[in-house]
């Protein structure tokens, strides 16, 4: 028989939590949730997405012996923005017995028919920054630090449980051109387009140099303004719902302090407002694999080799977003026209995209003149209540 507990101490957070490491301890491509970091993603008093999302977490038992965890959320914003009754299941992971993952679900579809809603869909996190979609494609591709790996048996139960295809998403492996001109692509003509775009619409580059230099451009509202552009690059994307300050706030003081600068790429319009951003990262996976997945005692060590002595090979590229009145002008080249010539100058090898929705034809077309390749997809489930 399989009992259904809801986490209500920090004992059993924590239980919910590194349940994910345990079950992909031996994998080689799951990266573990980071403890630290999910603490403070299910503590309602530091995670600003409280403000306007609910949620309960649920751990599945068999004999007494932990088998599966889920996540029931609502988030009340992108409800009102889309006009839906949506509840969302995230950080769902179980182990290969379908009565589990029956019984994880369908604590959910009760939580949320107790309060109104009509769906459910997933997975899916609090806010499009956390991980979404349960891998269908690219099983023996390593994870990213922000997205989640499943073993192939996840979306098999789901669809014998009833649940059928929202929206799919992609990720690319995108190469770096290399001195041998062996993963040029059509480089060429995407630096051509780059400058095209740069004379224009008389757009430049900003570029950083210190982090304080960042936090107080503009007296402090600089941040906001970046982010104010990717608010408005993804609000018609599916079910986003817009970053309210604090939260903005929260993800600048989280990663922040990780970035290697050189990689952060802002382009402003002539008046000096930014436009566009591009944001990647030294791959995190390996050193939280090594870390199994907690800062300490000893896992701080793995991450700050990875992020100040030496990087894997692999750049995972976060963040993209161009203002929706730049988009399909040749901006997208001229942010990676600054990035592909320091990626290759700091050693990495090929780029990690953030997952991006296989209908997004104006994401999907910006890869067109690079050397690159799907090798992982993603689908959101959904199903009626």
């Amino acid at each position: 028989m399989i009992a259904i507990k809801k986490v209500e101490s920090r004992k059993q957070l924590k239980e919910f939590i590194r349940f994910n490491y345990f079950l992909y301890k031996d994998n080689t491509y799951a990266v573990p949730d980071f403890l630290e970091d999910m603490l403070d993603t299910f503590n309602r008093r530091k995670n600003a997405a409280f403000e306007f999302c609910e949620a309960d977490l649920f751990m599945a038992y068999r004999d007494g012996k932990l088998v599966g965890r889920v996540a029931a959320i609502i988030n009340h914003k992108a409800n009102k923005t889309w006009n839906v009754r949506n509840v969302r299941f995230g950080w769902i992971d179980f182990v290969d017995d379908i009565e589990v993952a029956k019984a994880l679900l369908t604590t959910v579809e009760q939580w949320g028919r107790e309060r109104g809603m009509t769906k459910i869909v997933g997975p899916l996190g609090f806010t499009d920054m956390d991980p979404e979609g349960m891998l269908t494609d690219g099983f023996d591709q390593l994870s990213t630090f922000s997205s989640s790996y499943n073993y192939p048996y996840y979306p098999k139960h789901l669809e014998a449980l009833g649940f059928e295809k929202e929206v799919d998403w992609v990720e690319r492996k995108v190469m770096v051109p290399t001195d041998d001109h062996a993963h040029d692509g059509n480089y060429e003509k995407y630096m051509r387009v780059a400058e095209m775009s740069r004379k224009r619409y008389n757009l430049h580059v900003r570029k950083f140099k210190t982090h304080k230099e960042i936090i107080h451009a503009d007296n402090g509202q600089y941040i906001h303004k970046v982010f104010d552009v990717v608010n408005k690059a993804y609000a018609p994307l599916y079910g986003y719902s817009e970053m309210n300050e604090r939260q903005i706030d929260q993800y600048a003081k989280t990663y922040l302090q990780f970035l290697d600068l050189r990689l952060l790429t802002v382009v402003e319009n002539e008046d000096n407002q930014p436009i566009a951003m591009g944001v990647g990262m030294g791959s995190l996976s390996r050193a939280l694999q090594k870390a199994h997945g907690k800062l300490f005692p000893f896992g701080w060590w793995h991450l700050l080799k990875s992020v100040y002595i030496k990087h894997e090979p692999v750049l995972d590229l976060l963040l993209v977003a161009v203002h929706p009145d730049y988009q399909m002008k040749g901006v997208n080249a001229l942010l990676f026209a600054d990035i592909i010539p320091i990626a290759k100058e700091m050693g990495f090898e090929w780029g990690e995209t953030h997952v991006q929705l296989e209908t997004n034809e104006k994401s999907q077309g910006q890869w067109q003149y690079l050397d690159c390749s799907i090798h992982k997809r993603r689908r959101c489930f959904q199903k009626t209540l």
